[in-house]
């Protein structure tokens, strides 16, 4: 992990926590063919954590609960390296 001068973690940490994070999750969900499309964005600027997810995939598990467990997994991994 990269950190910063004061020992927090760097932006780039951040984005790259949270986008393995959420592509984990649905990666989890899902084998990789069945994906037709994804797309994380992570955004992470003066200490606001934006994740997008948006899932092109087969009704089930249903596409949209799946984007949010990985919106939830991203945040929660960043909040992991937060606290460490």
């Amino acid at each position: 992990m990269t950190t910063t001068d004061d020992s927090e973690p760097s932006d780039e940490a951040v984005i790259e926590a949270a986008s393995d994070a959420a592509e984990g999750v649905i990666l989890s969900r899902y084998k990789q063919s069945e994906v037709t499309d994804l797309d994380v964005t992570v955004r992470f600027e003066d200490g606001l954590l934006e994740v997008d997810v948006y899932l092109n995939a087969p009704d089930a598990p249903d596409p949209e609960a799946v984007a949010n467990e990985a919106v939830e997994a991203a945040e929660n991994a960043v909040d992991e390296l937060f606290e460490n």
